[in-house]
């Protein structure tokens, strides 16, 4: 019986870009406001869990869903147009 040996091939580890830190913070600015609007528009006092039901559940209508996904949706294509703009440049 004959010893058979393998190679394994790797592959070169492929360079991931960080994302410059203005890209990151004007990305950040626009959850925090998409965030905010959301908030309001549901009139909710935070965002945040603050682990007691009586606080966390909230009594919504439909309506006011409604309108938080057009904020979302608002805010997630102007971030798109925006980075469409940048790549364009």
């Amino acid at each position: 019986m004959s010893k058979r040996t393998t190679t394994t091939t790797q592959r070169p580890a492929t360079k991931t870009t960080p994302r410059p830190s203005a890209a990151r913070a004007r990305r950040e600015r626009q959850v925090a406001a998409a965030a905010e609007a959301i908030r309001k528009r549901l009139g909710l006092d935070t965002l945040a869990d603050r682990k007691r039901d009586s606080l966390d559940f909230h009594d919504i209508s439909v309506a006011a869903i409604r309108d938080a996904i057009d904020i979302a949706f608002d805010a997630g294509w102007e971030a798109g147009y925006e980075a469409g703009k940048l790549m364009h440049q």
